[in-house]
């Protein structure tokens, strides 16, 4: 059993988040709107402009018309933090930014005392959903998500790619009329990914959800994919093959895989780095 453990550990820890992947209308907008609005660079990645946020990469892909936006799909919205949020929010505000959600104290969901964490709704390029929240750092930080079953997909993620982190009880948690828990907060470098039930989208978005039964694909949607670097993507895909993990799409280098929720997430082979 420990040389079982030892082998499963160390196929999984290594993977790495790698990339955000955004349809755009106009990327060299969108790279310019991140850039002056975040922390985050310009770049290069495969000869193509691109932003550099830390240890990790946003992608765009030029598309002709405006991708969808509604939160129907399982990924809901992207972040960075704030040091000092209200700030932050008025220099937003300030500089042109527009909010869909202005800054609001949810410091007793986090579970800290009154006036000491907020988070705003920042309506980004072709309607991506981008988050500030009070954070001990002002860098690109998480990604959140939405799932049938958060407990299942948080389990999903550990397993399949190392993921570490909390993953709540089952019992259902309502916050100013929105289900919050379940709840998966893992850690994948130094981007958190959250995982919300489905539940919230139904309680946020009930016009949309009214007769929906199922999550869209994230394929073709304003954020389209995740992507996480693997060290060894053959050794990789065997595995998840093995696990009945559906493999998509596969070239040279890479692979797209379905996760949980019907989220397209792309394996790239190979070792990290801006260059």
């Amino acid at each position: 059993m420990i040389l079982a453990a030892s082998v499963w550990a160390r196929e999984t820890s290594k993977a790495h988040f790698h990339h955000i992947h955004l349809n755009a209308t106009d990327p060299a907008a969108a790279i310019d709107f991140y850039t002056r609005k975040f922390d985050c660079d310009k770049a290069r990645f495969n000869g193509a402009e691109a932003v550099w946020a830390q240890k990790s990469w946003i992608l765009f892909n030029k598309v002709a018309a405006a991708p969808p936006s509604e939160i129907v799909s399982a990924i809901w919205h992207f972040g960075w933090g704030a040091e000092d949020m209200p700030t932050a929010y008025e220099k937003q505000v300030a500089s042109g930014t527009k909010f869909e959600t202005p800054v609001t104290d949810i410091s007793d969901l986090a579970g800290k005392p009154p006036g000491s964490f907020f988070f705003a709704y920042a309506d980004g390029p072709d309607h991506a959903l981008i988050e500030l929240n009070t954070a001990p750092h002002h860098r690109f930080g998480h990604v959140h998500l939405l799932s049938d079953d958060p407990v299942a997909a948080g389990e999903w993620y550990k397993r399949h790619f190392g993921m570490t982190g909390y993953i709540s009880p089952r019992t259902p948690r309502v916050y100013r009329g929105f289900h919050v828990e379940p709840v998966a907060s893992l850690q994948m470098d130094n981007v958190n990914v959250i995982i919300f039930p489905a539940e919230y989208a139904r309680d946020a978005w009930p016009a949309l959800w009214r007769d929906r039964q199922r999550f869209e694909s994230t394929q073709g949607r304003v954020v389209d994919h995740l992507a996480f670097r693997v060290e060894n993507l053959a050794e990789t895909l065997a595995r998840l093959r093995q696990a009945d993990v559906r493999i998509t799409e596969q070239t040279k280098g890479t692979a797209f895989i379905e996760g949980p929720d019907r989220i397209r997430i792309e394996l790239v082979d190979g070792p990290a780095g801006r260059d």
